[in-house]
C-alpha cells in the first residue's frame, strides 16, 4: 500500500487529482473547455468525460464515486443537467450529491463538478461510448 499522497496534473494553484493513502481519490472541480460546448447538456457531457478519464487515471471509476458537488451557473439548468447525469451514473451506485447555483470562473461555463471517490474499485458496468474522452492537461 502506498503511504504517500499522490498529486496528479498539479500546478502552483491546485492538483486536478489527489490520491490519498486512505484509499480516497479527490478530483478538483471539472469544467468544460467552454469554447466548443455551449449548452448545459454538452458541457455536462464534457465534464463527465473528464471525470471518467481522471478517475481511470487514479485507478477507479464512476461506480466508486462517494460524493459529488455540482455547481450550476443557472439553477434553471438543473433538469437538463440531471438528464445527462442520470444516463451517466449507474443508479445502484448513485453518490451523495449536492447541487448549488454559483458564479463560475468564466462566463461561458455553465457547470462545474467536483467528486470524491473510493480508489481501487472494480467496475461491473461498461463505460458508454458517448462519454469516451481523453484528458487534456492544458486547463
Amino acid at each position: 500500500m502506498n503511504t504517500e499522497t499522490q498529486r496528479l496534473h498539479s500546478n502552483a494553484r491546485l492538483s486536478k487529482v489527489v490520491i490519498h493513502p486512505s484509499g480516497l481519490v479527490f478530483l478538483s472541480g471539472q469544467t468544460s473547455s467552454g469554447t466548443t460546448a455551449s449548452s448545459i447538456e454538452e458541457q455536462t457531457q464534457e465534464v463527465l468525460r473528464r471525470i471518467d478519464a481522471y478517475l481511470a487515471e487514479a485507478g477507479t471509476h464512476k461506480e466508486g464515486i462517494l460524493s459529488a458537488t455540482i455547481y450550476l451557473r443557472e439553477i434553471d439548468d438543473f433538469g437538463a443537467m440531471n438528464q445527462v447525469w442520470e444516463r451517466w451514473v449507474p443508479a445502484e451506485h448513485a453518490p451523495a450529491r449536492c447541487t448549488v447555483r454559483a458564479q463560475l470562473a468564466s462566463p461561458q461555463l455553465r457547470i462545474e463538478i467536483s467528486v470524491i471517490a473510493a480508489a481501487n474499485i472494480t467496475s461491473k458496468h461498461q463505460q458508454p461510448n458517448e462519454f469516451e474522452y481523453s484528458v487534456s492537461t492544458n486547463s
